[in-house]
């Protein structure tokens, strides 16, 4: 009986486990997302593509054009255009050789311009194409001088003018004028004058005659000089060899120099006596010199 009582109140002191629920289904779907994740952040990982950004630079090339064809064939058309005597027949062949060039109408155009009762005849003594424009597709306008030897009777004179003509080229080089020489300006003498050197002070007196010595033994070998020689005066390929013996050095004239930190700039006009010819020539020279172990050296030239 006080057994039986004993296991009794043993397994009522016995300490009670809450067991939360393991095989419930929300917890079973919960372990399978987790699963079902990480297989597939492994999966991505294995099979992600390395991107990156890529900047693309996109370069424009200006296209040259060839417009030696189109400089002779406006070149040969001029002497044809503007040269004639006065008799029926040269003035018929000129316009049997202009259907060569011109467009059917523009043959029409210039039925009459020259007429067999002119009263001078031209000889074209020189042509000079100034500038070759695209103008459209295939299409090419041309600015050109002539200088025409004008004759009337036994006088002569020199005619110079400026026109203006529109050139077609096909694909396969055939070329045809299809705008009538037009007159034009002359091209004139720019303004622009470049700014000219002056000394600033920042080379002493004694520097600037140390240069210009330097400057005339420079000057009085350079144009015979080989490279080698060149070589103890000015670094290699600032100054393209001449080995000429033709020209004696006369002279530096107005050399200006500036310093900026340890290099000097001396600019300066140097003169020849050319053999050949009995000319002074006079060359001008912007260089840049630098001293190094007592000695001047040239290691620029500027253009």
């Amino acid at each position: 009986m006080f057994q039986n009582r004993d296991k009794k109140q043993a397994e009522e002191k016995k300490p009670r486990v809450l067991h939360i629920g393991t095989r419930r289904p929300v917890v079973t779907a919960l372990w399978a997302l987790l699963v079902c994740a990480f297989a597939f952040a492994v999966y991505k990982d294995f099979t992600a593509v390395d991107t990156h950004t890529v900047h693309e630079t996109t370069v424009v090339q200006a296209e040259v054009t060839d417009t030696n064809a189109i400089e002779s064939f406006t070149t040969n058309f001029a002497r044809v255009y503007y040269s004639w005597e006065k008799s029926a027949a040269a003035i018929e062949q000129r316009t049997e050789n202009l259907k060569y060039y011109l467009t059917d109408g523009l043959q029409a155009l210039n039925a009459d311009t020259v007429r067999s009762d002119i009263p001078v005849s031209s000889k074209v003594q020189d042509v000079q194409v100034w500038s070759v424009e695209q103008a459209g597709d295939s299409a090419y306008s041309v600015i050109f001088t002539v200088s025409q030897d004008i004759t009337d009777g036994t006088e002569s004179r020199l005619v110079t003018s400026a026109y203006e003509v529109c050139v077609y080229a096909d694909d396969s080089g055939d070329m045809v004028i299809i705008r009538n020489p037009t007159i034009t300006g002359k091209p004139a003498k720019s303004g622009y004058a470049p700014k000219v050197a002056e000394p600033d002070g920042t080379v002493s007196a004694q520097e600037s005659a140390e240069i210009t010595e330097f400057l005339t033994a420079f000057f009085k070998l350079y144009p015979a000089a080989s490279g080698q020689e060149l070589s103890y005066y000015a670094s290699g390929g600032v100054l393209p060899v001449i080995e000429n013996e033709s020209y004696v050095f006369a002279g530096l004239v107005n050399p200006v120099y500036t310093r900026q930190d340890d290099t000097v700039t001396a600019d300066t006009a140097v003169q020849y006596l050319d053999r050949r010819t009995g000319m002074t020539l006079v060359s001008q020279f912007k260089l840049q010199l630098e001293k190094a172990s007592g000695n001047w050296k040239i290691n620029r030239s500027f253009v």
